[in-house]
């Protein structure tokens, strides 16, 4: 079974930094994508970052490009979010998600299988 926990959030001001956590057990992320998404107030849920096996396999939002870097560590078998020059709309609840790939990653969550518990992330001006 596919676990995965995010971690790190929590309430910054504005222009601070927050590095979410996405830890994956029951499966490996030589073969597997990982996305974050959010959902803010008022919004629907979308992708905003994703990495996959493949070496240049990421994606980021035009919002968040600049200020946001998503990374791998495979030894820990986990994905992080570094999140710089935070903004009042970054505020919202921020998911992990993983599906199964060879390569390439998708900013679509229908194209992921299993998703984290969520983790919120406040940014107060």
């Amino acid at each position: 079974e596919v676990q995965l926990v995010e971690s790190g959030g929590g309430l910054v001001q504005v222009g601070g930094s927050l590095r979410l956590s996405c830890a994956a057990s029951g499966v490996t992320l030589d073969y597997y994508a990982i996305g974050w998404f959010r959902q803010t107030p008022g919004k629907e849920r979308e992708g905003i970052s994703c990495i996959g096996p493949g070496d240049d396999s990421t994606y980021y939002v035009d919002s968040v490009k600049g200020r946001f870097t998503i990374s791998n560590d495979n030894a820990k078998n986990t994905v992080y979010l570094q999140m710089n020059n935070l903004k009042p709309e970054d505020s919202g609840v921020y998911w992990c998600a993983g599906a199964r790939s060879d390569y390439y990653c998708s900013p679509y969550g229908g194209e992921y299988e299993s998703w984290g518990q969520g983790t919120q992330v406040t940014v107060s001006s």
